[in-house]
């Protein structure tokens, strides 16, 4: 398990193997959750939504038209 220690300023430093194993660089973004019970998940953000683009793929013949998506608004 990894341990760091938040310093004075409320600082801490991300272990390297957690950085490695999240391929974190500097300027890596982090999102902390706390959850009901008092535990603590930090998410690192290396990916970008557009990194997603292209990841569905519509089926034949199942196409939505626009006009028909904005009915449901």
């Amino acid at each position: 398990m990894a341990e760091s220690t938040i310093t004075a300023k409320g600082q801490t430093t991300v272990p390297a193997d957690v950085r490695a194993l999240v391929q974190a660089k500097p300027g890596t973004k982090l999102v902390w959750s706390v959850t009901p019970d008092g535990t603590i998940i930090v998410r690192a953000k290396t990916k970008s939504i557009l990194d997603m683009a292209g990841m569905l793929k519509a089926r034949k013949g199942r196409r939505v038209a626009v006009e028909d998506m904005n009915a449901w608004r």
